[in-house]
């Protein structure tokens, strides 16, 4: 599996650089994800903006991604993705639980967003 990851202060850009999310890829991404996580890292921008295909098992790995994210109180963010892969999303009624953004510069800019978000509601606990 082909990617690249831009390390930065709040959150991972996870660039992935294959045309299919598949069941050969998957596997391999949710991997990543998980390593990604258990090295305290909670906010992860995935950019797909390479893929053109994906199957059920690649959607089942953004969910894990978007779970991990979640469970540890940050943020799983998608940019990118091809007319094909938005389909897919939408006929499996995920756009409600994803978040998705068209350019990673808004992926970024929603992550700042509800990290802030976040940071008020801890203050006012």
């Amino acid at each position: 599996m082909k990617f690249t990851i831009d390390k930065q202060e709040k959150y991972i850009l996870f660039k992935l650089d294959e045309p299919r999310l598949n069941s050969l890829i998957s596997p391999k991404l949710k991997s990543e994800l998980i390593l990604i996580n258990k090295q305290g890292i909670r906010n992860i921008i995935l950019d797909l903006s390479v893929v053109l295909y994906s199957d059920s098992s690649g959607l089942s790995s953004l969910l894990v991604g978007n779970r991990l994210c979640k469970n540890s109180e940050g943020s799983f963010i998608i940019t990118g993705i091809s007319e094909h892969v938005e389909r897919l999303i939408n006929i499996s009624q995920l756009q409600t639980v994803l978040s998705l953004t068209p350019s990673v510069e808004e992926g970024i800019d929603l992550l700042y967003m509800e990290e802030m978000e976040r940071d008020l509601n801890r203050g006012a606990e």
